[in-house]
């Protein structure tokens, strides 16, 4: 009787990785023909080659890869889920009509602006913002980290009052007039 011995193949479940809370990573397993992964949550499948991982805490997936000869391991690999940035756009701002402010978001390192209409620039930190009409600005922050958050930030557009300085007027050198606004 002739027993043949194989080897357990050598399954590597792929590089650790690291995902924005709400993001999802592909899992690229290789050395098996098929796999089966644990735990399930977060997975898009656990009987499949490249599930699509979206889990909402750092997690340590298991996959046990099969070979042709029907032989198995297992190899883990983490995905460390990164908290999304605090952003704030800055305070609720009322400007008259022609004004401007400059707006000051914190949380990020960087900045996009939208809609872009009376702002100075769109991916700048303190953009000066003259909008015509009331407007509410969005901003997209990113961290040192790569991971991205939003708040808004309303800029009140006031009209001008309409003044008038009244009639014209004649009177004569000497005397006075009163001006009625």
């Amino acid at each position: 009787v002739r027993i043949t011995v194989y080897s357990a193949p050598p399954i590597d479940a792929g590089p650790n990785v690291s995902i924005c809370l709400g993001s999802s990573t592909i899992l690229s397993p290789s050395g098996g023909v098929s796999y089966v992964w644990t735990p399930g949550t977060g997975l898009s499948c656990t009987a499949c080659t490249s599930p699509i991982a979206t889990p909402v805490t750092t997690t340590l997936y298991t996959v046990t890869g099969t070979d042709a000869s029907g032989c198995h391991n297992t190899d883990t690999v983490r995905v460390t889920v990164k908290p999304l940035p605090v952003i704030d756009a800055g305070p609720h701002v009322r400007i008259c009509f022609g004004a401007s402010t400059i707006l000051s978001p914190s949380g990020g390192v960087s900045y996009t602006w939208l809609p872009g209409t009376g702002l100075s620039c769109t991916t700048c930190t303190n953009p000066i913002a003259s909008p015509a009409t009331t407007t509410i600005y969005t901003v997209t922050g990113t961290d040192a980290g790569g991971c991205q958050n939003t708040d808004t930030v309303s800029i009140t557009v006031n009209p001008l009052p309409t003044i008038s300085a009244g009639f014209p007027t004649g009177f004569c050198i000497g005397s006075s007039t009163t001006l009625s606004p």
